[in-house]
């Protein structure tokens, strides 16, 4: 793969734009590299994300199931839903303690990436219930199957075993809160969450294809979120996520961060967007990069009335932002599985030093 981003050179900046809000997690002394020299092709080594998320949640909770058929899978979804009309289930005060661990975790990164694990726990979530096909009914977060081969070893999963591993809820319901977590500790909105997801056997897992292509453009995007019937403003919203992290050579083929403050939630992957001049070049010496998806945003009329909505309404992104991603985090659970009718607002860490 010859790969190449859009991208501008770092000294073609003369004040670099900077978010409205610190992030929880302070940058190291030293402001990380954003480009290496030219990345290696893509490779399908998915196990790293997924492992990289179970490491930071484990240890918290433990609810997996040990069947190895499909059928029982079926069985385990009618437990669900008959424990949910029992209200045998943990409540939600429960599920604050695995939200305040996971908080208490994001920042404990150490050397990885910007010192904060809450971007890999987002794209942990958002892979894992990306999947969902609204034709055949399958994939999306209900089965956790991110857990299996092959589908843990997708190439659009490239880098998530760092993230997968916590235990005594399911593992959807626990990678979903995780992604929860990750967008509120690190100044997003507050997003509605509720569990009731069960874990799946390896049968159920989804065949490759279904996650975006990075390098493709707006056809691509349609055609993959048409999955899940989003429309283009959902698309978008969605896309907003790219404030936060960087890309890996190792997993995607491209490198580096979308923003200068990749540890905290705003819109200012939009502003960028707009504001700078983004050009087709090799990888060598720039400081900010945005994806052939990413760019096609800009360059499509239906999606780009969005993109300068955003840019100028932070507060109407977080608003859209939170509606979106709460969607996306439900598709592929039956309705009678959820643990409540109407899903929960989990207390952040603001929150708690708010009230002191």
């Amino acid at each position: 793969m010859n790969t190449l981003a859009f991208a501008f050179r770092a000294s073609a900046r003369r004040a670099p734009l900077t978010s409205a809000r610190i992030p929880r997690a302070s940058f190291r002394s030293s402001y990380r590299k954003f480009s290496t020299e030219a990345p290696p092709p893509k490779s399908s080594n998915t196990g790293l994300y997924a492992t990289i998320g179970l490491a930071v949640v484990g240890g918290i909770g433990y609810y997996v199931y040990s069947s190895s058929d499909s059928a029982a899978t079926t069985v385990k979804s009618g437990a669900q839903t008959a424990k949910s009309a029992l209200k045998f289930t943990p409540t939600k005060a429960d599920y604050q303690k695995v939200y305040n661990r996971i908080a208490q975790k994001i920042d404990d990164a150490s050397d990885y990436d910007d010192g904060s694990y809450g971007p890999v726990l987002l794209r942990l979530a958002w892979h894992s219930a990306g999947t969902y096909d609204k034709e055949t009914k399958t994939g999306g977060s209900n089965y956790a199957t991110m857990r299996f081969e092959p589908e843990s070893l997708h190439g659009a999963n490239a880098g998530l075993h760092v993230a997968r591993g916590i235990r005594w809820i399911s593992y959807g319901d626990l990678w979903t809160l995780g992604g929860v977590a990750a967008i509120q500790e690190m100044g997003g909105p507050k997003v509605p969450w509720r569990p009731g997801r069960i874990d799946g056997v390896a049968a159920n897992a989804t065949p490759d294809g279904r996650l975006p292509d990075a390098t493709l453009g707006q056809d691509h995007l349609r055609a993959v979120y048409s999955l899940f019937r989003f429309n283009d403003q959902e698309i978008v919203a969605l896309s907003g996520a790219h404030a936060l992290g960087r890309c890996h050579p190792d997993r995607s083929g491209f490198e580096g961060p979308w923003t200068f403050s990749p540890t905290t939630v705003s819109n200012d992957f939009f502003k960028l967007l707009l504001s700078e001049k983004w050009v087709w070049k090799k990888w060598k010496n720039w400081q900010l990069m945005m994806l052939p998806t990413d760019y096609s945003l800009v360059q499509d009329k239906s999606f780009k009335k969005h993109v300068q909505a955003y840019a100028a309404d932070e507060g109407l992104f977080f608003k859209d932002f939170s509606a979106v991603i709460a969607k996306l985090f439900e598709l592929g659970v039956p309705e009678g599985q959820w643990v409540t009718s109407d899903p929960w607002i989990m207390t952040s860490t603001t929150d708690h030093q708010e009230t002191k």
